[in-house]
C-alpha cells in the first residue's frame, strides 16, 4: 500500500521545461551523398564525455556498415544473407572506411586503429575497432575526435542501403560504444560495451546531441532525424545542403528519394485529448494534471506516389500513437516525428526505428480493415519510448525494447482500431471481408505465435545466443507480449498501468536492465513477484495447468452391519436398493453426490492458480491452488453433481500453453469451448509476420 502510488515521477518537471539527458556522445557530422557511386563522403567531430570515475585508456567504435562488406562478416555468417524475409542479392556490398582519426588539436590516432571481434573472435568481421589513446581520458574529462570516413551503401538490405534512387541511411557513420563503469547495468568493472553487428540484434548507444549537414542532389526530397534548421542551395554543382539538429538522442538516420510525396500535419495535443482523458490518467497515477498533458508535435509523412491515398492513414496512426503512448507513459518530448514509406523493392528498409524517424510499410490499395499499415506505424513509433527514451541494451536484453513495444502496440491498436483482418485480395476484392472470416486482436495474435515454441530459450538472452532466429523473434516480441499480459492479469490492469508508467518515467534518458524493471514491479505493486521473473523471464518454465479428472458419485444407501444402541443391525443389499427406489420417488428427497475434482500441473512452472467448480444446481466453489505439487484433489459432498470446472477463469495466465485442458464440462457449453480459435489463428499469424516484418 505504501508504494501504490509512486512518488512524483522523476523527470516530469524537467521534460516539461525542455530539459533532456546530459549528452555523453555528441556528433557534428557533414556528409555528401554521391548517387553515382552510392557513397557518402563524411566527416564527424565526436565529443565524448567520460562521465565515470574510471580512467579510460582506449576508445571503441562501431563500424556497423562493414556487416555488409562480404560474406565472411559475422552478420552474413549468422543470417545466411537473409533477414526478415529479405534476401541480399547482387554485388552491391557496403562498407565504411575510416580515412583518418585525430584528437582535435592533438594527436593523430589513425595508426592506432585496430579491428577487434569481442563477441566471436571472427577476424574477418570488421564492425568494431579499438583505438589506444596516447593519454588516457581521466574521470569527467571530455575528448573531441575528428574522423574522416567514406561509407559505401549496399543494395537495400537489413534496414539500410539504396534501391534505385531511394536511399535509407541507417548505421552509416562511425559510432562510439558505451563505457560501462562498475555498477552500471551488469558491469563489475569499467569496460567498453561495443558488440559486433549480429543478425539477430539491434543497437545500444549513449545519448548525445546531433548536428548533421547532409548534401544531396537538389532534386531529392529529404527526411531525417530531428528538425531541419537550414537549407542551402549549391548552384555550382546542383546540390542542396540540409542541416538537421536533435538533442538527446542515441542515433541519427535519414532518407532521400526524388519522388517522395512529403506532407506535414500537426499533432495538436489539446485537440487530440479531452479533459476527461487527462483527468482519468492523473487520477490513476496520482499525479498533477499538468504532468499528463501532451506536447504539440510536427508529423511528417514521406510516402510513395502510388500510396497517396494512404497518407491520412499514416497520420492517423501517428496521432493515435502520440496520444496513447503519451497518456500512458509520458509525453513525447521531441518536436518532430517522421514516417517513411519505402518504395516497392526496398522492403528491407521498412519496419525500422530510429530517433524521431521511423520507416513503415504498406501495399497498393490496402483494405481499410487490414491494419498492417497501422500496426507497423504504431509499432515503430512505440520504439521512441522503449528503444529511444528508455535506452536499454538491445544486444543483450532485446525484450525490454521489442517485447515491451509489442505489448504496448497491441494495447494501442486494440483500443484505437479494434479487431483487424489480413490484406488478402483477389484483384480489388477484399477476400477476408467477403468471406466473413473472423477478425483478430493483437493479443490473440501474440498468444497464437507464442504457442508455436514457448520454451526453447530463456526470455532474457544475448541476441546472437538464442537457439535460432525464430527463437530470438518469438522471445523478443510475442512471448514478451504474452508474459507482460500475464503479469497484468496477476497484478490487475490499474496496477500494471502504474508499473509501466513508473518504469518509463524513472528510466527515461537512462539505460535500464531487466532487474530494474523487476524492482519497479515489486515496488509499485507492493508484492514480491520474484517468483514470476525467475520462472518466466530469467527462465523458460512451461506453464500448463489441466483438469485431470472429475467425478460425481451418486450416494446410495449404505449396506452392511451397523452398530446402533449396542446392537448390530444389518442392512442387506435388497434393503438398500428398496430404500433407494423409494427415495427416487420422493420429490422432497435431496440426493447427494460425492464430487471429486483433480487438477494437474503438467508443466514445470509453479504458480498460484484459481479454479471454479460449478454444480448443476447453480452453486459454485472457488479454490486457489499454489501448484507446488504435481496435482491437487478437491472433494465436495453436495446435493448436485459437478456441471463444469474451469481453471484460471479470468485468463490471467496467457503463458499457459493450452487453454484446451483448462476446462471440463458434463455437457457441451459454448462459453467454455473457444480454445479452438487459437489453432485457427495460428496459420495466419505466421503470414502476418512474414508480410509486415517489423523491427
Amino acid at each position: 500500500m505504501i508504494m501504490r502510488y509512486l512518488l512524483p515521477l522523476l523527470f516530469s518537471a524537467g521534460l516539461c521545461s525542455g530539459q533532456f539527458a546530459t549528452p555523453i556522445a555528441s556528433y557534428d557530422i557533414k556528409a555528401i551523398l554521391d548517387t553515382k557511386t552510392h557513397t557518402i563522403a563524411g566527416s564527424e567531430v565526436l565529443t565524448w564525455v567520460n562521465d565515470s570515475p574510471d580512467t579510460v585508456p582506449a576508445l571503441q567504435f562501431h563500424l556497423y556498415m562493414n556487416a555488409f562488406r562480404n560474406s565472411q562478416s559475422t552478420f552474413f555468417k549468422e543470417s545466411g544473407g537473409q533477414l526478415r524475409g529479405d534476401k541480399f542479392k547482387g554485388d552491391e556490398w557496403g562498407w565504411v572506411k575510416v580515412n583518418s582519426m585525430k584528437i582535435e588539436g592533438g594527436a593523430d590516432l589513425t595508426g592506432a586503429i585496430k579491428f577487434i571481434a569481442p563477441d566471436d573472435g571472427n577476424t574477418e568481421d570488421r564492425t568494431v575497432i579499438e583505438v589506444t589513446l596516447p593519454q588516457p581520458v581521466k574521470p569527467h574529462e571530455s575528448l573531441r575526435i575528428a574522423i574522416d570516413f567514406t561509407t559505401k551503401t549496399p543494395m537495400v538490405f537489413a534496414r539500410t542501403g539504396f534501391h534505385g534512387d531511394f536511399y535509407l541511411g541507417g548505421q552509416w557513420f562511425p559510432k562510439i560504444g558505451v563505457w560501462e563503469t562498475a555498477g552500471f547495468r551488469y558491469s563489475s568493472r569499467g569496460a567498453w560495451n561495443c558488440h559486433q553487428f549480429h543478425a539477430n540484434s539491434e543497437f545500444f548507444a549513449n545519448f548525445g546531441d546531433y548536428r548533421v549537414e547532409l548534401t544531396v542532389p537538389s532534386h531529392m526530397v529529404v527526411g531525417a532525424t530531428g528538425e531541419q534548421v537550414r537549407r542551402a542551395e549549391n548552384t555550382l554543382n546542383n546540390t542542396t545542403t540540409y542541416t538537421f539538429r536533435q538533442d538527446s538522442v542515441t542515433d541519427f538516420a535519414w532518407t532521400v528519394q526524388p519522388n517522395y510525396i512529403r506532407e506535414e500535419r500537426m499533432f495538436a495535443a489539446d485537440q487530440e485529448t479531452t479533459p476527461e482523458e487527462i483527468a482519468a490518467v492523473a487520477k490513476l497515477h496520482n499525479i498533477p494534471v499538468q504532468d499528463v498533458r501532451l506536447s504539440d508535435v510536427k508529423m511528417i509523412a514521406m510516402v510513395q506516389p502510388e500510396h497517396r491515398e494512404q497518407i491520412e492513414r499514416h497520420f492517423t496512426s501517428l496521432r493515435t500513437a502520440l496520444k496513447w503512448f503519451g497518456l500512458w507513459y509520458g509525453h513525447y518530448p521531441y518536436k518532430t516525428i517522421t514516417v517513411v514509406d519505402p518504395p516497392y523493392g526496398a522492403g528491407g528498409a521498412g519496419g525500422m526505428e530510429y530517433p524521431t524517424f521511423i520507416t513503415a510499410g504498406t501495399s497498393w490499395r490496402l483494405p481499410k480493415r487490414a491494419l498492417t499499415l497501422e500496426m507497423v506505424t504504431v509499432h515503430e513509433f512505440g520504439h521512441q519510448f522503449w528503444m529511444q527514451l528508455v535506452a536499454n541494451n538491445e544486444f543483450e536484453e532485446s525484450w525490454l525494447d521489442e517485447g515491451f513495444n509489442t505489448y504496448s502496440t497491441g494495447k494501442v491498436l486494440d483500443k484505437a482500431f479494434g479487431p483487424s483482418t489480413l490484406p488478402v485480395k483477389l484483384y480489388d476484392l477484399d477476400l477476408w471481408s467477403f468471406l466473413k472470416l473472423p477478425r483478430f486482436t493483437q493479443e490473440s495474435v501474440d498468444r497464437t505465435a507464442y504457442l508455436s515454441g514457448p520454451v526453447e530459450d530463456d526470455l532474457v538472452r544475448r541476441s546472437w545466443e538464442y537457439y535460432s532466429s525464430a527463437s530470438y523473434g518469438l522471445n523478443s516480441y510475442m512471448r514478451t507480449g504474452v508474459t507482460l499480459r500475464t503479469l497484468e492479469g496477476l497484478l490487475g490492469a490499474g496496477t500494471m498501468a502504474r508499473v509501466m508508467r513508473a518504469y518509463h518515467q524513472r528510466w527515461r534518458f537512462r539505460h535500464p536492465t531487466s532487474r530494474d524493471f523487476q524492482k519497479v514491479v515489486n515496488e509499485v505493486s507492493g508484492r514480491n513477484m520474484d517468483w514470476f521473473f525467475d520462472q518466466f523471464v530469467f527462465g523458460n518454465r512451461l506453464l500448463d495447468y489441466a483438469v485431470g479428472s472429475v467425478s460425481s458419485v451418486r450416494q446410495r444407501t449404505p449396506m452392511g452391519a451397523f452398530e446402533k444402541d449396542g446392537s448390530m443391525n444389518v442392512v442387506t443389499r435388497k434393503d438398500a436398493e428398496e430404500i433407494d427406489v423409494k427415495n427416487e420417488g420422493n420429490k422432497s428427497f435431496k440426493q447427494q453426490y460425492l464430487c471429486t475434482v483433480k487438477i494437474q500441473r503438467r508443466g514445470d512452472a509453479v504458480a498460484p492458480v484459481e479454479a471454479v467448480i460449478h454444480f448443476s444446481d447453480g452453486s459454485t466453489e472457488k479454490r486457489t491452488w499454489d501448484g507446488s505439487y504435481r496435482w491437487v484433489k478437491y472433494t465436495f459432498l453436495r446435493n448436485a453433481a459437478v456441471d463444469w470446472v474451469q481453471i484460471d477463469p479470468e485468463r490471467k495466465y496467457q503463458l499457459d500453453v493450452s487453454y484446451a485442458n483448462n476446462g471440463w464440462q458434463s455437457k457441451y457449453n459454448i462459453a467454455l469451448s473457444t480454445h479452438w480459435t487459437g489453432n485457427f489463428l495460428f496459420w495466419f499469424q505466421n503470414l502476418l509476420l512474414w508480410m509486415t516484418a517489423i523491427a
